[in-house]
């Protein structure tokens, strides 16, 4: 399958320079360009790309409210967001993260770092680099921790082994792994997974991490989601 990639970025070279990166690739095509947030959106919408590369700072709308925009139309539910900036702070993590983003990556990555993220993110997998995943783990490590037993009322809805398995995403642990821990097939545990995501309307793994954070679950975790690109 051929990997379809939109780039949202307000500077012309950039977006060449990814163009060739892609377009060399044997299994991506670059779909299309865009200078600002809207015509992200507009893009998004007709050309429907399996990943959107987006910068966070762009004139007329930004990257962020580009990528809350794809992420809740219910047409572009298989468009996929990875986030590509400078700003890997906690807040511009968050943010991306509420807003439906599955990836964030900082400008410095290598060019090979870049492309086997956009595989990632494509998979349906979350990915943050290494400053991003350090930079989520303060933000949520600041909240208070539920007390011990205590089970968060929207996990409820989950069986003891969802959550058990929701814990182990939140690790950044593959299916593979996950099976592995559990002692069960990946079939099973990719079950588990989609299960879960289906219970807590996550839209893809980057979600449920976000989620068992928010509820308590991963807040022990060393860290939230894999935190270098898979070689």
């Amino acid at each position: 399958m051929t990997i379809r990639v939109l780039l949202a970025d307000d500077q012309a070279l950039l977006r060449g320079t990814f163009r060739m990166l892609f377009d060399s690739t044997s299994d991506m095509e670059t779909v299309g360009e865009a200078s600002n947030g809207h015509e992200a959106v507009e893009l998004a919408r007709t050309q429907h790309p399996d990943v959107v590369l987006m910068d966070i700072r762009m004139p007329e709308m930004d990257g962020l409210d580009a990528t809350r925009l794809i992420s809740e139309s219910v047409d572009l539910a298989a468009v996929r967001v990875l986030i590509l900036t400078t700003f890997e702070d906690d807040e511009h993590v968050a943010e991306a993260l509420r807003a439906g983003a599955s990836g964030f990556l900082g400008k410095g990555a290598r060019p090979e770092e870049l492309v086997e993220a956009v595989r990632t993110v494509a998979a349906g997998e979350a990915l943050l680099s290494p400053a991003a995943t350090g930079a989520l783990i303060r933000r949520f490590l600041a909240q208070p921790n539920p007390r011990p037993g205590e089970v968060h009322e929207r996990l409820k809805c989950l069986t003891p082994r969802e959550r058990d398995v929701l814990g182990l995403v939140a690790l950044g642990l593959s299916n593979d792994e996950i099976a592995e821990r559990l002692f069960v097939s990946p079939l099973t545990a990719k079950t588990h997974v989609n299960r879960a995501m289906t219970k807590l309307a996550a839209r893809d793994r980057a979600q449920l991490v976000v989620i068992a954070y928010q509820c308590g679950l991963a807040s022990a975790a060393p860290a939230p989601v894999r935190s270098e690109v898979p070689t």
